[in-house]
């Protein structure tokens, strides 16, 4: 495989990763307790997380170096922002630990493998 294949598989294959990731939300949002306190805290982890996805996948399209760095800065940002929220639905008591610990571990490897690849942008 040449660097443009590998390349070309590591790009859809993180595009399919953070689109997961935003199903996955959704699915935990839809667990979250009806409350007020859940909807507000969840709306603003829905948010930061389905941006994730789509933010990468405008990276992906970016038409130059300096917009692609610009939305892979973006993602990272957002994914950091989700772990912060899941870390606050679960000290708030919202949910347990157990039941977002999956989907931390996932925001927390998404944020290093986008980190690394800004990285290698710049």
């Amino acid at each position: 495989m040449n660097d443009f294949n590998a390349k070309e598989v590591f790009v859809n294959a993180l595009r399919d990763r953070t689109k997961i990731f935003v199903l996955r939300s959704i699915r935990l949002f839809k667990s979250l307790p009806s409350n007020e306190e859940a909807r507000v805290i969840g709306k603003q982890f829905l948010r930061s997380s389905s941006s994730v996805g789509a933010n990468y996948r405008a990276a992906c399209r970016a038409r130059s170096q300096r917009e692609f760095f610009a939305k892979l800065s973006i993602t990272i940002e957002e994914a950091d922002e989700s772990l912060f929220w899941m870390e606050i639905i679960s000290e708030a008591g919202l949910l347990p630990i157990e039941k977002l610990q999956n989907l931390m571990n996932e925001a927390t490897e998404i944020i290093k493998i986008l980190s690394k690849a800004r990285k290698s942008a710049s």
